[in-house]
């Protein structure tokens, strides 16, 4: 518990640190004694700078929070009840199927434009993930083994990435360009008037997640141990996945199919704590994927004023040495 306690300490002081210089760093240079004006309500040399720090910086700062919060716990269930340390929550097609809805509104929407575009976005790519997690969700009632249930989502997966291809084959160049940077990934698409949405949707997942603590730790000793000790299998995965599926497509309608977080951060809380226990595992898991999605989108910045990178293109850089080392280890 001592141990626990020190490393909850330590994301939570990691987080709180990463937290402000996502608040000071960014594209445009703005002196760190402004932000602390802004902050106490004081004027500032440039009102601009007021606008970038509250509309920009803080609600992107909170969006990158959650999002890594989501997306570790759903990658953590997954991978505890698949018992498969390369399970994520883009493996089971519930990301796919966000995609696909988007792009059916991306490349054939017309000429909408503003507000009512991107409401379109964020309801398709709701509509397009939840159509796969039903899926999902009528095939784990049917099927007794977790490993042909992530077969299934593996093939659904694919059968939307198929969609996706021949709806991009009939678009035009400037719509399939607009996907192909929302599919980069970004933690700056939640305006103001969807945040309270964004935000209540991934704090409910997550608590609904703290409330499978038990039945999660029963499934590490195996379905049969876990049948014995009362758990509902079938009830338990359709929870988890359902618990999965709703974390997973708030952040892909809001945020885009991030990357590479899910996969990987539940394995650095593992590796931080040295137990699979998901009492101590889970909140240390939510910590940790708060702390690596706000550096990830600190490390979006390129310097000197030189404009952003893709989501996408930085999670792997810290995700994938992880993935490697995890499978070199076992």
């Amino acid at each position: 518990m001592k141990r626990k306690s020190i490393i909850c300490a330590g994301f939570a002081f990691a987080i709180i640190t990463l937290f402000f210089c996502n608040l000071f760093y960014g594209t445009v240079s703005i002196p760190a004694s402004a932000v602390m004006d802004i902050f106490f309500g004081k004027e500032v040399e440039k009102s601009v700078w007021a606008h970038i720090v509250l509309q920009s910086r803080l609600p992107q700062a909170v969006t990158a929070l959650l999002a890594g919060s989501a997306l570790a716990v759903g990658g953590l269930m997954l991978q505890t009840l698949f018992r498969n340390p390369l399970a994520g929550p883009s493996v089971l097609g519930i990301t796919n199927g966000a995609n696909l809805g988007v792009a059916v509104v991306m490349l054939y929407a017309g000429e909408m434009s503003g507000l009512s575009y991107h409401l379109s976005v964020v309801f398709s790519a709701f509509t397009g993930a939840f159509a796969v997690l039903l899926l999902i969700l009528y095939f784990s009632a049917k099927i007794k083994s977790n490993v042909l249930v992530l077969i299934i989502g593996i093939m659904i997966g694919y059968l939307a990435s198929s969609g996706i291809s021949i709806l991009n084959s009939y678009a035009s160049p400037d719509n399939v360009r607009a996907y192909v940077l929302w599919g980069m990934g970004n933690f700056s698409s939640v305006h103001s008037a969807q945040f309270p949405f964004y935000a209540i949707g991934i704090l409910l997942g997550l608590l609904f997640s703290i409330l499978l603590i038990k039945p999660l730790n029963a499934l590490l000793l195996g379905e049969n141990y876990a049948a014995n000790l009362g758990v509902g299998i079938i009830s338990t995965r359709i929870y988890i996945l359902l618990t999965t599926g709703l974390l997973t497509a708030i952040v892909t309608a809001f945020c885009g199919p991030v990357t590479f977080l899910g996969l990987a951060i539940p394995h650095l809380a593992r590796m931080a704590l040295g137990t699979s226990n998901q009492k101590l595992l889970l909140p240390v898991t939510i910590l940790s994927g708060a702390t690596i999605a706000l550096l990830c989108n600190m490390l979006t910045v390129i310097p000197f004023g030189k404009g952003l990178l893709p989501l996408n293109a930085v999670t792997p850089l810290l995700g994938a040495p992880v993935i490697i080392y995890v499978i070199l280890k076992k």
